[in-house]
């Protein structure tokens, strides 16, 4: 019969486990790949000291006991010995045929992950305190909630990756972010009724900015997304049948340049009626048109309703600035009766917004507005001001 194993101290050792000559202990095991697999420890239970000098760590039948729980749970211990940035990396290329803008996104995200020390730290390590302290740590930094809300919105579902790939047990990362971080993304507010007719009275009149009239009533009267708009060309307005075709964007960005995309979610395709008011706008964009001799083709689109004094085509940055340029000139203007900050989106918030308050059908709401989820369009009804709610409650006579 053959000697048992003992380590220097004269303790048994079990089966898998030796020590080294230089008094580390090793356990060896089969993992579930069929690869031997080895882990070291300068303690083997968890009351021995470890040498000076040495770096400590767990014992090896601790380590053991995690192993072996791992292994009943079919979780791949050896899988989760890769970073945080690794395991970005590997999501990310799992991601096929996204949109230019999303892989830009994730470009800019991946060189930030770079950066951050956390990010070097084994998937296997990553508890879900360590994900929520470094969450906080990053708006202490000055990231923005928008930011953080895309850096966590690829770690979550990299980590669940991990998960489904038995390398960890559960994703660190799923856990509400109001809980950890504050909100502080600035709100677009609707415009007042009120204050849509004064600052379109104001480009109305305006000698440099009436230009942009139509353009700027159709955002108001469409709810449009400025992408979308930017995107429209001379085919997509349907006369005879009074209805706009809504079925892509454009877009620009550094890089990359003009590009047209579908639209932002499959929702987002849709016909939309076009009111006598805005068809005449229409006519009178097409009719003014400063479109160069030679019109431009983005990804076979032409046509375009909108170009800059150097004849490009004009996409979103243009018109965000048309904005606010012409609030600045109105508050120069108009000091007692400042005009709020006023942005292409606020348009599109402030058409749905005035339709829910004039009771306008939330599915049909939904659909104008191309939302994919309707409670995106029915969060506009829960933000009605109390006139308004007051003023549907007196018809129906309750009070």
């Amino acid at each position: 019969m053959s000697e048992k194993r003992r380590d220097k101290k004269g303790r048994l050792l079990h089966n898998g486990e030796m020590q080294m000559p230089d008094g580390r202990y090793r356990f060896k095991y089969l993992a579930p790949d069929g690869k031997a697999r080895v882990i070291y420890s300068w303690r083997l239970v968890n009351t021995d000291i470890t040498p000076a000098g040495k770096k400590n760590s767990d014992s090896l039948r601790e380590l053991e006991k995690q192993i072996q729980k791992d292994l009943l749970d079919h979780i791949d211990t050896y899988g989760g010995k890769i970073t945080v940035l690794q395991l970005v990396k590997i999501y990310i290329e799992t991601k096929k045929g996204v949109r230019k803008s999303t892989q830009k996104n994730y470009t800019a995200i991946v060189s930030l992950l770079e950066k951050e020390s956390f990010c070097n730290k084994l998937v296997s390590d990553v508890k879900k305190s360590d994900a929520k302290r470094w969450i906080i740590k990053l708006q202490k930094d000055g990231r923005s909630y928008n930011s953080i809300c895309a850096i966590r919105n690829i770690l979550k579902p990299a980590f669940q990756l991990a998960v489904d790939d038995n390398f960890i047990r559960t994703n660190p990362f799923s856990f509400k972010l109001n809980e950890s971080v504050t909100n502080d993304s600035i709100k677009r507010e609707a415009i007042s009724k009120e204050e849509e007719q004064r600052f379109l009275a104001f480009i109305k009149k305006d000698v440099h900015y009436k230009k942009y009239y139509e353009g700027i009533y159709v955002l108001f009267n469409t709810g449009m997304r400025i992408s979308e708009f930017c995107g429209l060309t001379i085919n997509d307005i349907d006369f005879k049948h009074h209805r706009i075709n809504i079925n892509h964007q454009l877009l620009n960005r550094p890089k990359i340049g003009y590009y047209v995309e579908k639209t932002k979610t499959k929702s987002g395709t849709r016909i939309v009626p076009m009111a006598p008011d805005v068809e005449a706008c229409f006519m009178k964009i097409i009719a003014n048109r400063n479109a160069p001799k030679i019109e431009p083709m983005i990804d076979g689109y032409t046509g375009f309703l909108y170009f800059t004094r150097s004849g490009k085509i004009a996409f979103s940055y243009h018109w965000e600035n048309y904005f606010k340029r012409i609030v600045e000139k109105y508050n120069r203007i108009h000091k007692e009766s400042r005009m709020p900050r006023i942005t292409p989106h606020i348009c599109r918030h402030t058409y749905c917004t005035n339709m829910a308050k004039a009771g306008i059908n939330p599915k049909v709401l939904q659909y104008i507005m191309g939302h994919s989820n309707i409670s995106i369009t029915l969060n506009i009804y829960t933000h009605l001001n109390f006139d308004t709610i007051k003023d549907e409650i007196t018809k129906l006579h309750i009070i």
